[in-house]
Protein backbone atom coordinates (compact mmCIF):
# COMPACT_ATOMS: atom_id res chain seq x y z
CA UNK A 1 0.00 0.00 0.00
CA UNK A 2 1.11 3.89 -1.14
CA UNK A 3 -0.08 6.81 0.80
CA UNK A 4 0.42 10.39 0.35
CA UNK A 5 -1.74 13.55 0.90
CA UNK A 6 -1.61 17.01 -0.61
CA UNK A 7 -3.78 20.45 0.51
CA UNK A 8 -6.47 22.44 -1.34
CA UNK A 9 -9.18 24.77 0.05
CA UNK A 10 -12.88 24.16 -0.39
CA UNK A 11 -15.10 27.50 -0.30
CA UNK A 12 -18.15 28.16 1.38
CA UNK A 13 -19.40 31.68 0.27
CA UNK A 14 -16.41 33.44 0.00
CA UNK A 15 -15.18 31.31 3.39
CA UNK A 16 -12.30 29.03 2.44
CA UNK A 17 -12.02 25.50 4.30
CA UNK A 18 -8.53 24.00 4.32
CA UNK A 19 -9.17 20.64 2.57
CA UNK A 20 -6.25 17.78 2.70
CA UNK A 21 -6.76 15.20 -0.26
CA UNK A 22 -6.01 11.60 0.43
CA UNK A 23 -4.64 9.62 -1.94
CA UNK A 24 -4.47 5.80 -1.25
CA UNK A 25 -3.10 3.30 -3.64
CA UNK A 26 -3.69 -0.65 -2.91
CA UNK A 27 -3.08 -4.16 -5.36
CA UNK A 28 -6.46 -5.51 -7.07
CA UNK A 29 -7.85 -3.87 -10.56
CA UNK A 30 -7.84 -0.50 -11.47
CA UNK A 31 -10.09 1.95 -10.58
CA UNK A 32 -10.21 5.56 -9.44
CA UNK A 33 -12.79 6.63 -6.42
CA UNK A 34 -12.87 10.00 -4.84
CA UNK A 35 -14.90 10.24 -2.10
CA UNK A 36 -15.59 13.22 0.44
CA UNK A 37 -18.79 14.96 -0.67
CA UNK A 38 -17.68 15.94 -4.57
CA UNK A 39 -20.24 18.07 -6.43
CA UNK A 40 -20.75 16.68 -10.51
CA UNK A 41 -17.63 19.03 -11.35
CA UNK A 42 -15.67 17.52 -8.87
CA UNK A 43 -16.28 14.18 -9.65
CA UNK A 44 -14.84 14.59 -13.23
CA UNK A 45 -11.51 15.57 -12.44
CA UNK A 46 -10.98 11.45 -12.10
CA UNK A 47 -10.92 11.68 -16.12
CA UNK A 48 -8.83 15.11 -16.32
CA UNK A 49 -6.42 14.12 -13.76
CA UNK A 50 -5.81 11.10 -15.33
CA UNK A 51 -5.07 12.85 -18.95
CA UNK A 52 -3.59 15.44 -17.22
CA UNK A 53 -0.77 13.57 -15.53
CA UNK A 54 -0.45 11.17 -18.84
CA UNK A 55 0.16 13.92 -20.86
CA UNK A 56 2.49 15.53 -19.02
CA UNK A 57 5.13 12.56 -19.17
CA UNK A 58 3.88 10.89 -16.08
CA UNK A 59 2.94 7.27 -15.24
CA UNK A 60 -0.24 6.40 -14.20
CA UNK A 61 -0.53 4.34 -11.42
CA UNK A 62 -2.18 0.46 -12.59
CA UNK A 63 -3.50 -0.10 -9.37
CA UNK A 64 -6.76 0.41 -7.18
CA UNK A 65 -6.76 4.23 -6.61
CA UNK A 66 -8.92 6.33 -3.96
CA UNK A 67 -8.75 9.79 -3.36
CA UNK A 68 -10.51 11.07 -0.26
CA UNK A 69 -11.25 14.44 0.84
CA UNK A 70 -11.32 15.16 4.11
CA UNK A 71 -12.85 16.46 6.24
CA UNK A 72 -15.77 14.98 4.51
CA UNK A 73 -18.88 16.38 6.07
CA UNK A 74 -17.90 20.02 3.76
CA UNK A 75 -19.29 20.15 0.41
CA UNK A 76 -16.95 20.83 -1.93
CA UNK A 77 -17.30 21.54 -5.88
CA UNK A 78 -15.60 23.51 -8.32
CA UNK A 79 -12.21 22.22 -10.51
CA UNK A 80 -9.85 23.48 -8.33
CA UNK A 81 -9.15 20.60 -6.38
CA UNK A 82 -7.51 19.17 -9.66
CA UNK A 83 -3.84 20.29 -9.02
CA UNK A 84 -4.17 19.04 -5.47
CA UNK A 85 -5.32 15.57 -6.36
CA UNK A 86 -2.72 15.03 -9.02
CA UNK A 87 0.16 15.85 -6.84
CA UNK A 88 -1.82 13.19 -4.24
CA UNK A 89 -1.78 10.42 -6.57
CA UNK A 90 2.38 11.18 -7.87
CA UNK A 91 3.05 11.32 -4.21
CA UNK A 92 1.18 7.82 -3.48
CA UNK A 93 2.68 6.60 -6.80
CA UNK A 94 6.46 7.43 -5.85
CA UNK A 95 7.13 10.06 -8.74
CA UNK A 96 6.80 12.80 -6.08
CA UNK A 97 7.99 13.00 -2.53
CA UNK A 98 5.43 13.08 -0.36
CA UNK A 99 7.22 15.05 2.35
CA UNK A 100 7.55 17.84 -0.60
CA UNK A 101 4.06 18.47 -0.40
CA UNK A 102 3.71 18.40 3.47
CA UNK A 103 3.78 22.48 3.99
CA UNK A 104 2.40 23.05 0.10
CA UNK A 105 -1.64 24.25 -0.86
CA UNK A 106 -1.89 23.32 -4.39
CA UNK A 107 -5.55 25.35 -6.07
CA UNK A 108 -5.96 24.55 -9.92
CA UNK A 109 -7.65 23.10 -12.99
CA UNK A 110 -6.17 20.44 -14.55
CA UNK A 111 -6.38 20.75 -18.48
CA UNK A 112 -6.36 17.63 -20.50
CA UNK A 113 -2.91 18.45 -21.86
CA UNK A 114 -1.68 19.05 -18.14
CA UNK A 115 -1.41 23.05 -18.32
CA UNK A 116 -3.19 24.61 -15.46
CA UNK A 117 -6.16 26.64 -15.74
CA UNK A 118 -7.04 29.66 -13.36
CA UNK A 119 -10.05 29.13 -11.01
CA UNK A 120 -12.36 31.85 -9.50
CA UNK A 121 -11.81 32.63 -5.58
CA UNK A 122 -8.22 32.28 -5.05
CA UNK A 123 -7.94 35.08 -2.84
CA UNK A 124 -10.15 33.77 -0.23
CA UNK A 125 -8.69 30.11 -1.05
CA UNK A 126 -5.39 31.97 -0.02
CA UNK A 127 -6.88 33.96 2.87
CA UNK A 128 -8.10 30.61 4.62
CA UNK A 129 -4.61 28.66 4.32
CA UNK A 130 -2.90 31.46 5.57
CA UNK A 131 -5.30 31.49 8.45
CA UNK A 132 -4.80 27.96 8.97
CA UNK A 133 -1.33 28.23 9.26
CA UNK A 134 0.12 27.68 5.91
CA UNK A 135 3.10 29.77 4.12
CA UNK A 136 3.50 28.61 0.82
CA UNK A 137 0.66 28.01 -1.96
CA UNK A 138 0.65 27.03 -5.89
CA UNK A 139 -1.63 28.33 -8.02
CA UNK A 140 -2.08 29.24 -11.85
CA UNK A 141 0.03 31.78 -13.17
CA UNK A 142 -2.94 33.73 -14.06
CA UNK A 143 -3.90 33.88 -10.62
CA UNK A 144 -0.48 34.69 -8.72
CA UNK A 145 -1.06 38.20 -8.37
CA UNK A 146 -3.88 37.84 -6.86
CA UNK A 147 -2.56 35.43 -4.38
CA UNK A 148 0.64 37.53 -3.40
CA UNK A 149 -2.40 40.29 -2.00
CA UNK A 150 -2.31 38.49 1.33
CA UNK A 151 0.70 38.59 3.00
CA UNK A 152 3.18 36.38 4.94
CA UNK A 153 2.51 33.78 2.12
CA UNK A 154 5.07 32.65 -0.74
CA UNK A 155 3.08 32.33 -4.16
CA UNK A 156 4.33 29.55 -6.65
CA UNK A 157 3.16 30.19 -10.27
CA UNK A 158 3.09 27.35 -12.55
CA UNK A 159 1.62 27.55 -16.15
CA UNK A 160 1.77 23.10 -16.51
CA UNK A 161 1.70 19.98 -14.16
CA UNK A 162 5.30 19.23 -15.71
CA UNK A 163 6.55 22.32 -13.96
CA UNK A 164 4.67 21.50 -10.30
CA UNK A 165 6.23 17.71 -10.76
CA UNK A 166 9.48 19.30 -11.41
CA UNK A 167 9.83 21.61 -9.21
CA UNK A 168 8.60 19.48 -6.30
CA UNK A 169 10.98 16.85 -7.59
CA UNK A 170 13.94 19.56 -7.38
CA UNK A 171 14.43 18.92 -11.21
CA UNK A 172 15.10 21.30 -13.55
CA UNK A 173 11.86 23.24 -14.49
CA UNK A 174 10.98 22.80 -18.09
CA UNK A 175 10.13 25.87 -20.07
CA UNK A 176 6.17 26.26 -21.17
CA UNK A 177 6.25 28.96 -24.58
CA UNK A 178 4.00 31.72 -24.13
CA UNK A 179 0.99 32.46 -26.57
CA UNK A 180 1.93 34.83 -29.44
CA UNK A 181 1.28 38.07 -28.87
CA UNK A 182 -2.04 38.91 -29.78
CA UNK A 183 -3.69 35.52 -29.53
CA UNK A 184 -6.08 35.34 -26.87
CA UNK A 185 -5.96 33.62 -23.88
CA UNK A 186 -8.38 30.51 -23.46
CA UNK A 187 -7.47 29.72 -19.80
CA UNK A 188 -8.69 32.78 -18.81
CA UNK A 189 -11.71 32.18 -19.33
CA UNK A 190 -12.31 30.03 -16.40
CA UNK A 191 -12.15 33.70 -14.62
CA UNK A 192 -14.91 35.04 -15.33
CA UNK A 193 -18.74 33.43 -15.35
CA UNK A 194 -21.31 34.45 -17.50
CA UNK A 195 -24.85 35.00 -15.81
CA UNK A 196 -22.93 35.08 -12.69
CA UNK A 197 -24.98 38.67 -11.67
CA UNK A 198 -24.77 41.46 -11.81
CA UNK A 199 -22.26 43.91 -13.58
CA UNK A 200 -20.63 46.41 -10.53
CA UNK A 201 -19.38 48.92 -12.47
CA UNK A 202 -15.88 48.02 -11.36
CA UNK A 203 -14.05 49.41 -14.43
CA UNK A 204 -15.77 52.62 -14.40
CA UNK A 205 -14.44 53.22 -10.63
CA UNK A 206 -11.25 52.13 -11.96
CA UNK A 207 -11.20 54.83 -14.30
CA UNK A 208 -12.48 57.83 -11.74
CA UNK A 209 -16.08 57.71 -13.01
CA UNK A 210 -18.23 60.75 -13.97
CA UNK A 211 -17.87 63.82 -12.09
CA UNK A 212 -20.36 65.24 -10.11
CA UNK A 213 -19.52 69.27 -11.84
CA UNK A 214 -22.03 67.21 -14.47
CA UNK A 215 -25.10 67.23 -12.49
CA UNK A 216 -27.10 70.74 -12.94
CA UNK A 217 -28.68 72.37 -10.03
CA UNK A 218 -29.98 69.99 -7.45
CA UNK A 219 -28.27 71.84 -4.20
CA UNK A 220 -30.46 69.79 -1.76
CA UNK A 221 -30.19 66.73 -4.16
CA UNK A 222 -26.35 67.48 -3.90
CA UNK A 223 -25.66 68.15 0.02
CA UNK A 224 -27.45 64.93 0.88
CA UNK A 225 -25.18 63.01 -1.84
CA UNK A 226 -22.78 64.95 0.52
CA UNK A 227 -24.05 63.49 3.81
CA UNK A 228 -24.32 59.69 2.57
CA UNK A 229 -21.00 59.13 1.39
CA UNK A 230 -19.77 61.04 5.07
CA UNK A 231 -21.84 58.92 7.17
CA UNK A 232 -22.84 55.89 4.94
CA UNK A 233 -26.05 56.92 5.44
CA UNK A 234 -29.14 55.15 2.52
CA UNK A 235 -30.58 57.59 0.44
CA UNK A 236 -34.21 57.74 -1.38
CA UNK A 237 -34.54 60.23 -4.14
CA UNK A 238 -38.04 60.81 -5.11
CA UNK A 239 -38.68 62.77 -8.47
CA UNK A 240 -39.87 62.98 -11.98
CA UNK A 241 -38.08 61.41 -15.00
CA UNK A 242 -35.29 63.58 -16.33
CA UNK A 243 -34.59 65.47 -12.98
CA UNK A 244 -31.24 63.87 -12.55
CA UNK A 245 -31.14 61.14 -9.97
CA UNK A 246 -29.73 58.12 -11.87
CA UNK A 247 -26.77 60.74 -12.05
CA UNK A 248 -26.42 61.43 -8.69
CA UNK A 249 -26.31 57.67 -8.54
CA UNK A 250 -23.81 57.31 -10.76
CA UNK A 251 -21.82 59.38 -9.03
CA UNK A 252 -21.62 58.65 -5.29
CA UNK A 253 -18.91 56.09 -6.16
CA UNK A 254 -16.69 58.86 -6.85
CA UNK A 255 -17.56 61.20 -3.60
CA UNK A 256 -16.47 57.88 -1.06
CA UNK A 257 -13.47 57.54 -0.15
CA UNK A 258 -10.78 54.71 -1.55
CA UNK A 259 -10.91 51.31 0.53
CA UNK A 260 -8.75 50.47 3.47
CA UNK A 261 -6.35 47.45 2.53
CA UNK A 262 -8.77 45.32 4.55
CA UNK A 263 -11.87 46.64 2.65
CA UNK A 264 -9.97 46.10 -0.54
CA UNK A 265 -9.02 42.26 0.00
CA UNK A 266 -12.89 41.85 1.04
CA UNK A 267 -14.39 43.22 -2.04
CA UNK A 268 -11.77 41.59 -4.42
CA UNK A 269 -12.37 38.19 -2.44
CA UNK A 270 -16.56 38.33 -3.03
CA UNK A 271 -15.77 39.40 -6.94
CA UNK A 272 -13.24 36.59 -7.16
CA UNK A 273 -15.64 33.84 -6.13
CA UNK A 274 -18.44 35.45 -8.37
CA UNK A 275 -16.13 35.75 -11.09
CA UNK A 276 -16.37 38.71 -11.87
CA UNK A 277 -13.15 40.08 -10.95
CA UNK A 278 -11.46 42.46 -14.02
CA UNK A 279 -9.12 40.71 -15.67
CA UNK A 280 -5.48 42.47 -14.33
CA UNK A 281 -7.17 43.61 -11.54
CA UNK A 282 -6.13 41.91 -9.06
CA UNK A 283 -7.13 44.24 -6.04
CA UNK A 284 -10.19 46.53 -5.74
CA UNK A 285 -9.17 49.85 -4.67
CA UNK A 286 -12.22 51.76 -5.10
CA UNK A 287 -15.81 51.13 -4.10
CA UNK A 288 -18.00 49.03 -6.17
CA UNK A 289 -21.44 50.27 -8.14
CA UNK A 290 -24.07 47.67 -8.60
CA UNK A 291 -27.23 48.98 -10.33
CA UNK A 292 -29.37 45.37 -10.88
CA UNK A 293 -32.51 45.94 -13.48
CA UNK A 294 -35.81 45.99 -11.43
CA UNK A 295 -36.89 42.64 -13.05
CA UNK A 296 -34.01 41.33 -10.91
CA UNK A 297 -35.28 38.06 -8.48
CA UNK A 298 -34.55 37.90 -4.94
CA UNK A 299 -31.64 35.35 -5.10
CA UNK A 300 -29.82 37.73 -7.51
CA UNK A 301 -29.94 40.47 -5.10
CA UNK A 302 -29.65 38.95 -2.17
CA UNK A 303 -27.57 34.92 -3.43
CA UNK A 304 -28.36 32.34 -4.44
CA UNK A 305 -27.88 29.79 -7.25
CA UNK A 306 -27.64 25.77 -7.40
CA UNK A 307 -25.94 24.31 -4.63
CA UNK A 308 -24.36 26.38 -2.68
CA UNK A 309 -25.17 30.27 -2.85
CA UNK A 310 -23.30 32.30 -5.29
CA UNK A 311 -23.22 36.26 -3.70
CA UNK A 312 -25.80 38.76 -5.49
CA UNK A 313 -26.02 42.56 -5.71
CA UNK A 314 -25.56 43.56 -2.28
CA UNK A 315 -22.71 41.26 -2.06
CA UNK A 316 -20.99 42.76 -5.37
CA UNK A 317 -21.60 45.65 -3.93
CA UNK A 318 -19.81 45.48 -0.41
CA UNK A 319 -18.32 48.36 0.91
CA UNK A 320 -19.69 50.28 -2.26
CA UNK A 321 -22.94 51.74 -3.63
CA UNK A 322 -26.20 49.32 -4.27
CA UNK A 323 -28.80 51.79 -6.83
CA UNK A 324 -32.08 50.65 -7.19
CA UNK A 325 -33.39 52.69 -10.38
CA UNK A 326 -37.03 52.86 -10.65
CA UNK A 327 -37.76 51.05 -6.93
CA UNK A 328 -41.22 50.51 -6.69
CA UNK A 329 -41.01 48.59 -10.19
CA UNK A 330 -38.73 45.56 -7.71
CA UNK A 331 -40.64 42.67 -6.88
CA UNK A 332 -41.62 43.46 -3.35
CA UNK A 333 -40.18 40.23 -1.67
CA UNK A 334 -37.09 41.09 -3.00
CA UNK A 335 -36.84 44.67 -1.87
CA UNK A 336 -38.12 43.97 1.71
CA UNK A 337 -35.32 41.10 1.47
CA UNK A 338 -33.14 44.07 1.93
CA UNK A 339 -34.39 45.17 5.04
CA UNK A 340 -31.66 42.55 7.30
CA UNK A 341 -29.00 43.27 6.05
CA UNK A 342 -29.19 46.76 5.86
CA UNK A 343 -29.03 46.49 9.43
CA UNK A 344 -26.38 43.84 10.07
CA UNK A 345 -23.88 44.31 7.26
CA UNK A 346 -24.27 40.75 6.13
CA UNK A 347 -26.84 38.05 4.33
CA UNK A 348 -27.43 34.44 5.42
CA UNK A 349 -28.41 32.49 2.78
CA UNK A 350 -30.20 28.69 3.75
CA UNK A 351 -30.10 26.20 0.59
CA UNK A 352 -30.11 22.64 0.27
CA UNK A 353 -26.33 22.91 -0.47
CA UNK A 354 -25.92 24.58 2.84
CA UNK A 355 -25.84 28.15 4.34
CA UNK A 356 -23.47 30.86 3.39
CA UNK A 357 -22.76 34.21 5.18
CA UNK A 358 -22.12 36.46 2.59
CA UNK A 359 -20.62 40.47 3.35
CA UNK A 360 -23.22 42.99 2.35
CA UNK A 361 -22.28 46.41 4.17
CA UNK A 362 -23.09 48.76 1.04
CA UNK A 363 -25.06 52.17 0.70
CA UNK A 364 -28.29 51.56 -0.45
CA UNK A 365 -29.38 54.46 -3.26
CA UNK A 366 -33.27 53.89 -4.58
CA UNK A 367 -34.56 56.34 -7.21
CA UNK A 368 -38.48 56.15 -7.93
CA UNK A 369 -40.84 58.75 -9.38
CA UNK A 370 -44.01 59.98 -7.51
CA UNK A 371 -46.23 57.98 -9.67
CA UNK A 372 -46.64 55.58 -12.64
CA UNK A 373 -46.50 58.45 -15.23
CA UNK A 374 -43.48 60.34 -12.94
CA UNK A 375 -45.49 63.72 -13.41
CA UNK A 376 -47.45 64.04 -10.27
CA UNK A 377 -45.63 66.52 -8.18
CA UNK A 378 -45.66 68.53 -11.60
CA UNK A 379 -47.87 71.73 -12.45
CA UNK A 380 -49.69 71.84 -15.40
CA UNK A 381 -47.96 68.25 -16.63
CA UNK A 382 -51.01 67.05 -17.15
CA UNK A 383 -50.63 63.49 -14.62
CA UNK A 384 -53.67 61.42 -15.47
CA UNK A 385 -53.11 58.46 -12.59
CA UNK A 386 -56.01 58.43 -10.18
CA UNK A 387 -55.05 59.10 -6.59
CA UNK A 388 -55.56 55.59 -5.92
CA UNK A 389 -52.72 54.36 -8.40
CA UNK A 390 -50.48 56.80 -6.81
CA UNK A 391 -50.67 55.58 -3.16
CA UNK A 392 -50.59 51.77 -4.60
CA UNK A 393 -47.30 52.96 -6.76
CA UNK A 394 -45.53 54.76 -3.44
CA UNK A 395 -47.04 51.93 -1.16
CA UNK A 396 -44.57 49.36 -3.21
CA UNK A 397 -41.82 50.73 -1.06
CA UNK A 398 -43.08 49.31 2.39
CA UNK A 399 -42.94 51.41 5.61
CA UNK A 400 -40.00 49.34 7.06
CA UNK A 401 -38.13 49.71 3.96
CA UNK A 402 -38.38 53.50 4.42
CA UNK A 403 -37.90 53.25 8.04
CA UNK A 404 -34.01 52.55 7.43
CA UNK A 405 -33.37 55.21 5.13
CA UNK A 406 -31.35 57.71 6.43
CA UNK A 407 -32.12 60.94 3.93
CA UNK A 408 -35.38 60.91 1.72
CA UNK A 409 -34.77 63.61 -0.85
CA UNK A 410 -36.97 65.42 -3.44
CA UNK A 411 -35.09 66.01 -7.17
CA UNK A 412 -36.91 68.37 -9.08
CA UNK A 413 -37.05 69.42 -12.51
CA UNK A 414 -33.49 71.11 -13.65
CA UNK A 415 -34.44 74.80 -14.23
CA UNK A 416 -33.66 75.97 -17.57
CA UNK A 417 -30.90 78.56 -15.94
CA UNK A 418 -29.47 75.69 -14.59
CA UNK A 419 -29.16 73.37 -17.51
CA UNK A 420 -27.90 76.00 -19.92
CA UNK A 421 -25.12 77.44 -17.36
CA UNK A 422 -26.91 80.27 -16.59
CA UNK A 423 -26.46 79.81 -13.05
CA UNK A 424 -23.56 78.76 -10.59
CA UNK A 425 -21.87 75.48 -11.46
CA UNK A 426 -21.85 73.06 -9.00
CA UNK A 427 -18.67 71.76 -7.24
CA UNK A 428 -16.73 68.97 -8.88
CA UNK A 429 -16.28 65.13 -7.50
CA UNK A 430 -12.70 65.78 -5.81
CA UNK A 431 -13.68 68.96 -3.82
CA UNK A 432 -16.55 67.03 -2.54
CA UNK A 433 -14.93 63.89 -2.06
CA UNK A 434 -11.71 66.11 0.05
CA UNK A 435 -14.64 67.24 2.48
CA UNK A 436 -16.06 63.65 2.25
CA UNK A 437 -12.37 62.31 3.47
CA UNK A 438 -11.95 65.07 6.39
CA UNK A 439 -15.14 64.07 7.84
CA UNK A 440 -14.90 59.94 7.83
CA UNK A 441 -11.28 60.62 9.50
CA UNK A 442 -12.78 63.03 12.40
CA UNK A 443 -15.99 60.45 12.80
CA UNK A 444 -12.75 57.32 12.84
CA UNK A 445 -10.81 59.56 15.27
CA UNK A 446 -14.49 59.86 17.55
CA UNK A 447 -14.82 55.98 17.63
CA UNK A 448 -11.18 54.77 17.95
CA UNK A 449 -11.07 51.97 19.95
CA UNK A 450 -14.57 50.93 18.70
CA UNK A 451 -15.81 48.24 16.27
CA UNK A 452 -17.75 51.21 14.24
CA UNK A 453 -15.85 53.08 12.07
CA UNK A 454 -18.57 55.33 10.53
CA UNK A 455 -21.84 57.00 11.95
CA UNK A 456 -24.07 55.03 10.51
CA UNK A 457 -22.78 51.63 12.18
CA UNK A 458 -22.94 53.43 15.77
CA UNK A 459 -26.33 51.59 17.78
CA UNK A 460 -28.50 53.91 18.99
CA UNK A 461 -27.85 53.44 22.89
CA UNK A 462 -24.41 54.44 22.27
CA UNK A 463 -25.53 57.69 20.66
CA UNK A 464 -28.09 58.69 23.07
CA UNK A 465 -25.47 57.75 26.25
CA UNK A 466 -21.71 57.83 24.99
CA UNK A 467 -21.97 60.58 22.69
CA UNK A 468 -24.81 62.99 23.31
CA UNK A 469 -25.49 66.40 21.17
CA UNK A 470 -25.76 69.97 22.67
CA UNK A 471 -28.74 70.79 24.97
CA UNK A 472 -31.97 71.26 23.78
CA UNK A 473 -30.74 69.91 19.86
CA UNK A 474 -33.41 67.37 19.96
CA UNK A 475 -36.51 69.30 20.95
CA UNK A 476 -37.87 69.24 17.89
CA UNK A 477 -37.13 65.14 17.24
CA UNK A 478 -38.83 64.29 20.66
CA UNK A 479 -41.98 66.70 19.63
CA UNK A 480 -41.85 64.62 16.27
CA UNK A 481 -41.45 61.28 18.14
CA UNK A 482 -44.19 61.75 20.30
CA UNK A 483 -46.94 62.57 18.17
CA UNK A 484 -45.78 59.03 16.31
CA UNK A 485 -44.17 60.96 13.19
CA UNK A 486 -40.76 59.17 14.52
CA UNK A 487 -40.20 56.18 15.06
CA UNK A 488 -37.48 55.06 17.67
CA UNK A 489 -35.22 53.66 14.83
CA UNK A 490 -36.25 57.17 13.14
CA UNK A 491 -34.47 58.68 16.38
CA UNK A 492 -31.51 57.21 16.13
CA UNK A 493 -31.13 57.45 12.21
CA UNK A 494 -31.56 61.03 12.65
CA UNK A 495 -29.18 61.68 15.29
CA UNK A 496 -26.46 59.54 13.15
CA UNK A 497 -27.10 62.11 10.35
CA UNK A 498 -27.23 64.69 12.33
CA UNK A 499 -23.35 63.81 13.90
CA UNK A 500 -22.27 63.62 10.68
CA UNK A 501 -23.21 66.79 9.33
CA UNK A 502 -21.42 68.13 12.65
CA UNK A 503 -17.90 66.32 11.20
CA UNK A 504 -18.84 68.19 7.74
CA UNK A 505 -19.13 71.76 9.43
CA UNK A 506 -16.10 70.55 11.84
CA UNK A 507 -17.93 70.74 15.00
CA UNK A 508 -17.17 68.46 18.14
CA UNK A 509 -21.08 67.75 18.43
CA UNK A 510 -24.50 68.23 16.59
CA UNK A 511 -26.51 71.48 17.43
CA UNK A 512 -29.85 72.04 16.87
CA UNK A 513 -29.71 73.09 13.41
CA UNK A 514 -27.61 69.77 12.53
CA UNK A 515 -30.99 67.54 14.08
CA UNK A 516 -33.19 70.47 12.71
CA UNK A 517 -31.45 69.53 9.08
CA UNK A 518 -31.46 66.30 9.50
CA UNK A 519 -34.50 65.76 10.39
CA UNK A 520 -35.74 67.84 7.10
CA UNK A 521 -33.53 65.20 5.89
CA UNK A 522 -35.90 62.18 6.64
CA UNK A 523 -39.00 63.73 6.71
CA UNK A 524 -38.62 65.92 3.92
CA UNK A 525 -40.26 68.61 5.56
CA UNK A 526 -38.22 71.99 6.45
CA UNK A 527 -39.51 72.86 10.01
CA UNK A 528 -41.19 76.64 10.15
CA UNK A 529 -41.85 77.29 6.32
CA UNK A 530 -45.14 75.68 4.54
CA UNK A 531 -42.71 74.44 1.75
CA UNK A 532 -41.69 71.42 0.76
CA UNK A 533 -38.22 71.06 0.65
CA UNK A 534 -36.84 67.70 0.15
CA UNK A 535 -39.61 65.02 -1.05
CA UNK A 536 -42.27 62.73 -0.12
CA UNK A 537 -42.82 62.74 3.97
Amino acid sequence: MAFARACSVALVGVEGVVVEVQADLERGVPNFTLVGLPDKSLVESRDRVRAAVVNSGAEWPQMKLTVGLSPASVPKGGSGFDLAVAAAVLGASGRIDPDAMADLVLIGELGLDGRVRPVRGVLPAVLAAATAGYRQVVVPEQTAGEAALVPGVSVLGVRSLRQLIAVLAEEPVPDEPPLPDGKPDSLLAGLILPGAGVGTGLAMAATGGPDLADVAGQRIARKALEVAAAGGHHLFLSGPPGAGKTMLAERLPGVLPPLTQQESLEVTAVHSVAGMLPLGQPLVRMPPYCAPHHSATMPSLVGGGNGLPRPGAVSLAHRGVLFLDEAPEFSGKSLDALRQPLESGHVVVARSGGVVRLPARFLLVLAANPCPCGRHTLLGAGCECPPSAVRRYQARLSGPLLDRIDLRVGVEPVSRSDLLGQGCRGEPTAAVAARVLEARERAEARLTGTPWRVNSEVPGPELRTRWRVGPGALAIAERDMERGLLTARGLDRVLRVAWTLADLAGRDRPEGSDVGLALALRTGVTRGTPQRATGRP
